[in-house]
C-alpha cells in the first residue's frame, strides 16, 4: 500500500488506512536522527524493565490478570520496538507522491538504519463525522472526527493492558 491508501472494512466506520510515524503516540517525535535514537533506546530500556518486572510476577504467582495485563504492555512495546528498528533496514521509503509503494528488501537498501525506521499503523475508526458549529469557541465551522488516530495492533495491545490496569487496579493489585 502507498501511504494514505484505505480500504473500507466495515462502510466508514472501520478502514485500514496504511500511514507511517517516527514511533509516538499521535506521531508525536523528537527532533532529528538523535531524538530518534534517543527515543528507541529509551522503549528498549523499558522494554527490559517491563520483561524483568513480568519475569517477578510470575516467580511470585501474581494475579493472573495482572500478569496478562502486563503482558500486552510488554507485547505491543516490544512489537513497536521491532517495527522501528527493523522496518527501515528492509523497506524502501513509501510515499504520499505518485502513490509510492515501498519495495521489501531493495536493491539499495532500506530507507534508515537500525533503530531509526517508521511505525507502521493501520486501524482508523472516524466513527462520527461532522463540522464544529459557528459559535463554537476556537474551532467554528471546522471539521470534526471523533477517533482520529490511526494505530496499530502493538498500540492496541498496549491500550486494553494499561486500561484493565486502572479499571481493575483494587483486584489486581490485591495481596494475597
Amino acid at each position: 500500500m502507498y501511504i494514505g491508501e484505505e480500504y473500507h472494512v466495515l462502510g466508514n466506520w472501520f478502514l485500514i488506512h496504511f500511514t507511517e510515524n517516527y514511533g509516538m503516540a499521535f506521531g508525536i517525535q523528537l527532533a532529528g536522527g538523535f531524538g530518534k535514537l534517543f527515543l528507541s533506546i529509551f522503549r528498549i530500556l523499558a522494554v527490559g524493565a517491563i520483561g524483568y518486572y513480568l519475569f517477578t510476577l510470575i516467580a511470585k504467582k501474581a494475579n493472573t490478570g495482572l500478569i496478562i495485563s502486563i503482558s500486552l504492555i510488554f507485547a505491543g512495546a516490544f512489537g513497536n520496538i521491532i517495527d522501528s528498528a527493523f522496518y527501515g533496514l528492509i523497506f524502501s521509503e513509501s510515499g504520499y507522491y505518485f502513490n509510492q509503494i515501498a519495495t521489501l528488501f531493495p536493491e539499495s537498501g532500506g530507507y534508515s538504519s537500525f533503530l531509526h525506521g517508521k511505525v507502521v499503523d493501520m486501524f482508523y475508526f472516524p466513527i462520527i463525522k461532522g463540522h464544529f458549529p459557528d459559535w463554537f469557541p476556537f474551532w467554528a465551522n471546522e471539521t470534526f472526527i471523533f477517533f482520529r488516530p490511526v494505530f496499530n495492533i502493538a498500540d492496541s495491545s498496549i491500550t486494553v493492558g494499561v486500561f484493565s490496569l486502572i479499571l481493575f487496579q483494587k483486584k489486581l493489585f490485591k495481596k494475597k
